[in-house]
Formats: C-alpha cells, structure tokens, sequence
C-alpha cells in the first residue's frame, strides 16, 4: 500500500490540474472538467496497475494478515469536526508554505544569477538597450524587454540546469523552462506555478494590467513559432506530474514506516519512469496522430 499511496490525487496536485486545464480548455468548461477528472481517473488506475505488477514481482508470495482494533462510530460533533479542520488546515499552510516560501526564494536566486553582462548579450538587444541610455527610444517594446528577459534567464544557473537537461525531456515535448520546473517540483509539486512564474517573468514589472500566468503561458512560443504549451505538451505535463514522486515529506514517511531507505528510493525510481513512460506515450502518440 504505501509504494502504491502516492498515485492517489492529493490537494499538492490540484493546482497543476487547475493550471493545465485552464490552460488547454479555457473555452470549454466541458472538456476541462474532463481532463480534471481524467487525472483523477488515471491516479487510481495507476495505483492499481503498479499494485498488481508489485505483487507479480518484487512483492510476491502470501499476504501477511492485517489485525487492527478500530475505535466504535459515533456521529461526528460539528464543532469539534470544525475545529479539526481549522487546526489541520493551519498546520499545512504552515508547512507547505514554509517549503513553497522557501524553494521558491532558491529558484528566484538561481534565476537571477549571473546576471548577463551587456557584451554578452544578442547584438540585437545590446543596440536596444543602448537606444533607450542614448535618449533615441523612449521605452523598449513588450517583445524586446520579454526577450531580454529570457536571454537572462537563459545565463542563469536556472536557465543552465533547464538546457542541461533538455535531451531528457525533449521527447516529453518539455522545453528549458519548463524542465527547471519540473525538476524543482521534485522537492515539493506544488512549487511548479511559483517556479513557473519565475522562469516567464510574472510580476516583473509590477503593473495592474499585468497578465496572468495561464495567459502568459498561452501565448508563449517555441523557435519554429509553434505554441509552447500545446495540447500535446500540456497533457504530456499533466500526465507526468499525476504519476511522478514529487513530495520529499512523503518519502521521508516511506522511510520511518518501513524502517529503511531502499523502499523510499524504490518508490522514486519506479514512479519516475512511470511517469516518464506515460507522458513519452501520450506526447509521442499525440505528435503520431497529428493531435495538438
């Protein structure tokens, strides 16, 4: 049960869901609910393959019998239900975003440093921002500062990590950025939006009329000018973060419960390349058929 647990749709997941059904199906309500659900769906489904095939193999022989005494039911008192609810929601947003707060301080560093010296950067923008120190042009266009941006972002031991591992993830139709995403969600999954917002430059100006990361996301495109985050791309992300171990806190409990860490690396290795498998398929499926 506890290799098998972790495929199971947890509150750290739903954000994920939320983005790339946003993402995808902003017009259809319909279809996004579908693919909201879908994740659910393919969680259980998951856990119940990974289960037989753990039972088939490394886990086989007879199953050691279960003796536990459960308490009797009785009908919850609401206020003391309410006030459960309140203490354990505390104690997650506590923890949780302590570790958000945290990594995302990290990747903001990372993405930060080395800043890119003017000599270094495309002849192109280094004549840009030399027009606007001249008093030539008044303000770089949205298009330059956004290239800029990346061409930053790209020198930063971030933007390093993401292009190291771009033939890893390249078959998963993922690009730089959103490797370091990836890779940062390994930590903790739910830090993938606020990682996501670092490595696109959400909140870089500060402005009021400042576009939200779905819809920054949406119009983001790839060298040959095809969208970044496709149909395809979308659904390869949302695939890998449904089967993938991503919660260094539940690793740690593997560990305590089964008194060693073999489980706990067990359980990572096999979750990541299941996931790895299942976003290949549908990424290189999509691409086969001529979807998305």
């Amino acid at each position: 049960t506890i290799l098998v647990l972790p495929l199971l749709t947890c509150s750290a997941r739903l954000p994920v869901y939320s983005m790339v059904a946003a993402l995808l199906f902003s017009g259809s309500p319909l279809y996004a609910a579908l693919v909201f659900v879908g994740s659910y769906v393919l969680g259980i489904a998951a856990a119940l393959f990974s289960a037989f095939c753990l039972k088939m193999t490394i886990l086989k022989g007879e199953a050691v019998p279960l003796v536990i005494e459960l308490p009797p039911y009785r009908l919850p008192n609401l206020r003391n239900a309410l006030t459960t609810v309140i203490e354990r929601a505390g104690v997650f947003l506590r923890q949780a975003g302590s570790v958000i707060l945290l990594i995302s301080v990290i990747l903001w560093g990372l993405a930060t440093y080395p800043s890119l010296p003017e000599n270094e950067m495309p002849e192109e923008l280094a004549a840009q921002l030399e027009a606007v120190r001249d008093g030539q042009v008044a303000e770089l266009p949205d298009e330059v500062q956004q290239e800029i941006l990346q061409a930053k972002l790209s020198h930063s031991f971030a933007g390093r990590l993401g292009h190291l591992f771009e033939p890893v993830f390249e078959p998963l139709g993922f690009d730089w950025r959103i490797n370091v995403g990836v890779i940062s969600s390994f930590a903790a999954r739910e830090v993938v939006i606020s990682t996501l917002a670092i490595m696109y430059g959400i909140g870089e100006d500060g402005g009021e009329d400042e576009e939200t990361l779905v819809e920054t996301l949406r119009r983001q495109k790839r060298p040959d000018g095809t969208p970044t985050f496709s149909v395809k791309t979308g659904l390869s992300l949302l695939v890998f973060f449904v089967l993938a171990m991503q919660c260094l806190p539940t690793q740690a409990v593997t560990k305590r419960e089964t008194g060693s860490w073999k489980w706990a690396v067990l359980q990572l290795v096999y979750m990541t390349i299941l996931a790895y498998v299942g976003a290949l398929i549908v990424y290189q499926g999509c691409t086969a058929f001529g979807l998305g």
